[in-house]
């Protein structure tokens, strides 16, 4: 969920990503030119695009009269966005509830921005640390013990004064932050802290007590052997990364989590939760990995040498089909599986550059910047493939877009004559045409798809009681031949239904029946109340 950018090289930056976040069931991309993308649901707008249309392909995102604004970092909060310009300035947009809607521009200036669940966290360069949206605030306090607090405007926490905040994160309703022991960073001097609610254990303290205030992890202490550099918040687990701060010869990194684990999103090889940080034991040693996110019950981490490994809640993850042997009874991974990846390099993947985590699925960007990766469940189009199906081992995202700015960079850097150039841009433009012809017909039938999955939902659970899933409740017959026969659908159903799903049937259709039978009456008696009218009327 979180973006960490780099320092983008001298290379082709319009095209090279260096940053990436993933929201609840939306990705952004921030590229080396300064410029940020984003696709998937367009639901409250949060893909700041100027509408709530779901988007199959990466789209630029419009910043109005700002447009000559770099930019140098992204955020994704699960129903909102942020955007970090390099004059300070943040920008945020998406799911207005708790969070402040247009830019801020403080008299310091912002470093770093960073999101989760409902609240926004930015970093300035004096190290203090800023949030907003719904978030832990010491002032949140009430008699009946922990809340949240609604702040519509950036608030200080006062608690790290005289310390620099290096990195943040957080989740659905707690932050973990590295901090410096002293007043400056002196490189490997960090400590963890972490506060908001505690309820699975998600803040690595060793019980369940919510706090309000930040609370060092004792096992990240300033006296501890592990430096931590990388660190990431699902909803209700966190993860981070260390390495020994006296480290030795062998390159070594080691992945911990802590909090929920019912999915097995802690990879611990149990479904069980952690209440204080627990190593990944089952990821291989002597491995560095450059990059850790979580989603929402699961956590995928890459290494420098191109292994992706993921764990946690199956269908989110889209994990291969040979995975059966660390899977628990639900389906769910509850240790490491690596992700093979389908490129000309095998099952690795070339220079890897972050992971990001959205609710139910996984971006990965690879070959220094300039290739994206996506799997999990792809609804409203958040895997950037131009389809809206689930994928369940790594597909190329469209990237780069094929938008009129991103031809001309390539007409202008490829070294071509411009006979060339011209045939080249007049083909590109005919693409382009039946492109755009193509997108048009495709979100026509997307929208149409949009509105019967949402009335066959509907129809569904005031049938039979649960959302509709089109995996598991579309029929057999329709789903294999074509055609419905609902004579022998009906019959399958009733046989396989347990006695309460019977029971619910059968309270429906007496319910729908006396719907229509009082239905009916009242029209039988407004017909009556009409004829005696009628013959009144004649009569006089």
């Amino acid at each position: 969920m979180d973006s960490p950018a780099s320092s983008p090289d001298s290379g082709n930056l319009p095209r090279k990503v260096i940053a990436i976040a993933a929201g609840e069931a939306h990705t952004l991309a921030l590229t080396g030119d300064g410029r940020v993308f984003s696709w998937g649901r367009g639901m409250f707008g949060r893909l700041g695009n100027g509408s709530e249309s779901d988007e199959l392909f990466p789209v630029r995102v419009n910043f109005g009269d700002s447009e000559q604004l770099k930019f140098v970092g992204v955020a994704a909060g699960a129903y909102h966005s942020l955007a970090l310009a390099d004059d300070g300035s943040v920008w945020c947009w998406g799911y207005n509830s708790y969070d402040s809607k247009t830019n801020h521009k403080a008299p310091i200036k912002i470093c770093s921005v960073k999101a989760g669940g409902m609240m926004s966290l930015a970093i300035d360069n004096a190290g203090a640390l800023w949030m907003w949206g719904n978030c832990p605030l010491p002032d949140s306090s009430t008699e009946g013990g922990f809340s949240l607090v609604s702040s519509f405007t950036p608030s200080p926490v006062w608690d790290f004064h005289g310390h620099t905040v290096v990195k943040v994160a957080c989740g659905s309703e707690h932050v973990v932050a590295l901090v410096s022991a002293g007043e400056t960073y002196k490189g490997e001097d960090l400590v963890c802290y972490s506060w908001g609610a505690n309820n699975n254990g998600q803040l690595g303290l060793g019980d369940r007590e919510s706090r309000l205030r930040p609370k060092i992890i004792e096992t990240f202490n300033q006296d501890s052997p592990w430096a931590v550099y990388e660190v990431t918040c699902g909803s209700f687990h966190t993860a981070l990364l260390t390495h020994r701060k006296r480290p030795n010869d062998m390159l070594e990194s080691m992945c911990w989590t802590f909090g929920l684990g019912e999915n097995g999103q802690l990879g611990h090889g149990t479904t069980q939760s952690a209440l204080v940080p627990e190593q990944v034991k089952e990821l291989p040693q002597y491995v560095y990995l450059v990059s850790v996110d979580c989603g929402l019950f699961h956590t995928s981490v890459v290494s420098s040498a191109g292994d992706v490994w993921s764990w946690g809640m199956e269908k989110g993850l889209g994990l291969c089909p040979n995975a059966s042997l660390t899977r628990n009874e639900a389906g769910d991974a509850i240790s490491p599986i690596l992700i093979s990846g389908n490129g000309p390099h095998g099952p690795k993947f070339q220079d890897p550059v972050q992971v990001a985590c959205g609710a139910a699925h996984t971006v990965l960007v690879t070959d220094d910047g300039y290739k994206l990766w996506s799997w999990g469940r792809g609804r409203s189009g958040v895997l950037g493939t131009g389809k809206t199906i689930d994928f369940f081992a790594p597909a190329i995202v469209l990237w780069p877009p094929l938008t009129e700015e991103f031809k001309q960079d390539e007409l202008n850097t490829g070294g071509l004559d411009d006979e060339i150039k011209t045939k080249d841009l007049e083909g590109a433009e005919e693409r382009d045409e039946k492109l755009s012809s193509a997108m048009e017909e495709m979100k026509l039938l997307q929208s149409k798809l949009s509105v019967m999955e949402r009335y066959a939902s509907i129809l569904h659970g005031s049938i039979f009681g649960k959302p509709f899933a089109a995996e598991q409740d579309i029929p057999i017959s329709l789903k294999d031949m074509g055609f419905f026969d609902i004579t022998k659908e009906w019959e399958n159903m009733l046989e396989s239904a347990d006695r309460s799903k019977l029971v619910r049937l059968e309270r429906f259709y007496r319910n729908m029946l006396a719907g229509v039978k009082d239905k009916l009456m009242k029209r039988r008696i407004q017909e009556i109340v009409n004829e005696c009218l009628h013959s009144s009327t004649i009569g006089k």
